[in-house]
């Protein structure tokens, strides 16, 4: 169904109404660095925004090829273009299942964030950085200038969910997946989720399981091996993050219950029909769904 606030020649309202499948469309990341930065984002957020372009260019240059994602994060509400040297907030985010976790400190300085080990934190390690918080974080896309779809239907829910979850709940740039806005990211566990409203935004930060309903996929896993494991899952009614692993074994998809049970997974990519912007102005082609062949 289409965003009421939306066309219907907005990428996510033509997606909704192709029936688009969400399997298998989430970013793939091990890491996830959330870097508070207020204000306006441009198109490539972490380098047109109000932080230093210095900065920028060295994050992504220390992430590049180590498993880490650096997003911008703010808080809802009106950002007025102001340069605003306050404290930021920080998080690291591990996603994979049985290691996963969540880290938050606070920074005077975002130039303390170059004291970081990229390639340690990617293979799981938070680096003394910061303490546990109480519960997990929501970011939900709002980065209009990358395409509308995500702050017109992205903006309020993020704040719908921020006046009830307060600090568990942020605006962020790009997560991938314009076309299946809203777009909201969950950690520490990486699941990628489209099509969120306020309700089921709150059910992500309230239950306790994995939700499979509008599942993009666990960053983890390539983008196949996310259809395949919540195919597995709902195969077997699993909602424990921790309980299943993935692995490629000869171009099929193997998923491992810690108990010890095992499916083989055939997934094929298929090029969807007809052809769909995958954002906003862009010009209309071909993207790739994951369907899934069989599972034994």
């Amino acid at each position: 169904m289409s965003h009421p606030t939306l066309p219907a020649a907005a990428c996510s309202a033509l997606s909704r109404a192709l029936d688009e499948p969400f399997a298998g469309s989430a970013a793939t990341a091990t890491a996830w660095l959330c870097l508070e930065q207020p204000g306006p984002w441009g198109r490539d957020a972490l380098t047109q925004s109000h932080l230093d372009t210095g900065l920028a260019g060295e994050l992504a240059t220390r992430a590049a090829g180590t498993g880490v994602r650096v997003v911008l994060i703010r808080r809802p509400g009106p950002h007025p273009d102001r340069h605003r040297p306050a404290p930021r907030r920080v998080y690291l985010a591990h996603t994979a299942p049985g290691t996963s976790f969540l880290r938050a400190a606070t920074l005077a300085d975002p130039k303390q964030l170059l004291d970081l080990d990229f390639t340690a934190a990617g293979a799981g390690s938070d680096g003394g950085l910061g303490d546990a918080p109480a519960g997990p974080l929501l970011l939900v896309c709002t980065n209009g200038r990358r395409d509308v779809c995500c702050a017109v239907a992205g903006r309020p829910v993020a704040s719908g969910l921020a006046d009830e979850f307060g600090d568990a709940v942020w605006e962020c740039t790009h997560i991938g997946g314009h076309r299946f806005a809203p777009t909201a990211l969950l950690l520490p566990t990486g699941y990628t989720y489209g099509d969120v409203n306020v309700e089921r935004g709150r059910a992500l930060l309230t239950e306790p399981g994995v939700i499979t309903d509008r599942c993009r996929g666990r960053s983890t896993f390539a983008p196949a091996g996310q259809a395949a494991e919540l195919a597995v899952r709902d195969l077997i009614g699993c909602t424990d993050p921790d309980a299943l692993r993935v692995s490629e074994r000869d171009s099929r998809w193997r998923v491992a219950h810690v108990d010890g049970r095992a499916w083989t997974v055939n997934v094929e990519a298929v090029p969807t029909s007809p052809d769909r912007p995958a954002s906003c102005g862009a010009a209309p082609g071909p993207t790739t769904a994951y369907t899934i062949v069989d599972i034994s």
